[in-house]
């Protein structure tokens, strides 16, 4: 298996046939196929879920 098959299976599911795929250029790639990055929480965000959910102490 060559090192570009995963590339373009990924671009067949995104609909980018063979011809098209090798036009772009390597940003348009990344640009395409880029995760945007999960928010990190704040201490706000934390405190605040910490208030919604409480930790439930259960006795046995």
């Amino acid at each position: 298996m060559t090192a570009w098959a995963e590339p373009l299976r990924l671009a067949a599911r995104l609909g980018i046939g063979p011809e098209a795929f090798w036009r772009l250029s390597l940003a348009e790639w990344r640009a395409l196929t880029e995760v945007a990055p999960t928010p990190v929480p704040s201490r706000a965000d934390l405190a605040a879920l910490i208030a919604r959910y409480p930790d439930e102490e259960t006795i046995p």
